[in-house]
């Protein structure tokens, strides 16, 4: 019996492309993470993070690590396992420690989680012919919180200040929180999604012609949308 063979590699040529070609839809509603955002509270020892696989009949091959802040692979975290095999229908957990240097304890800090996922291919249906192979990567925020910061999650994001100076949309958090801004408009003008960094400010350029009140969303602990909030600038 021939065993199935996980192909890593897109193999490029003329001819007939052959194979499972995963679109991005396909891809996620097969392999899910059990959150959109994780919370490490520092004096934990690791967390754990379900991955779900809800096809009935495909395989994957999941890697997982951490980047840091500037989105480079870090050796801070121990991700386990870093390399699996997801079966059909079928759940597993990923387990994060931190094994790093001592992070500041008055503001959290962020990394970022990867999952990537790499369909199974059968070894029959690929021996000789070109094989279009997709993988698809998951990547979700991860923040290490200390204990006993001064405020609570909430009230970081009632300190929120928004305030506009010329061209400029500036957004200060006096908070030890990262607070991240979706669905943010100044009049009839979207602006991009914006995460402000504790303690700090984050600076917006301003289309030409925004004028009026400044709105937006904020995203809790959990991943779900804070109800709008208006700002008269």
């Amino acid at each position: 019996m021939n065993r199935p063979r996980l192909v890593r590699n897109a193999v490029a040529g003329l001819g007939v492309i052959f194979g499972v070609f995963y679109t991005l839809t396909a891809q996620a509603g097969g392999i899910a993470l059990g959150a959109t955002r994780v919370i490490y509270q520092a004096d934990a020892k690791q967390i754990s993070l379900a991955v779900t696989n809800s096809d009935k009949s495909n395989r994957f091959l999941i890697q997982s690590w951490i980047d840091d802040a500037a989105e480079k692979k870090t050796a801070a975290f121990v991700v386990t396992p870093p390399l699996f095999v997801s079966k059909p229908k079928s759940e597993n957990t990923l387990r994060i420690m931190y094994i790093g240097t001592p992070l500041p304890q008055d503001r959290e800090s962020v990394f970022w989680l990867n999952s990537k996922a790499i369909p199974a291919v059968e070894r029959d249906a690929v021996q000789g012919k070109n094989v279009l192979q997709i993988a698809i990567l998951s990547r979700i925020k991860l923040f290490v919180r200390p204990a006993n910061l001064p405020s609570t999650p909430v009230e970081a994001l009632e300190q929120l200040k928004v305030s506009r100076q010329g061209n400029v949309l500036k957004i200060d958090n006096p908070s030890p929180y990262y607070v991240s801004l979706v669905s943010l408009t100044v009049g009839a003008h979207k602006l991009p999604n914006t995460m402000v960094s504790p303690m700090s400010s984050s600076s917006v350029p301003l289309p030409d012609g925004a004028t009026g009140a400044a709105t937006y969303q904020t995203v809790n602990d959990y991943g779900a949308i804070t109800p709008v909030k208006t700002v008269p600038l």
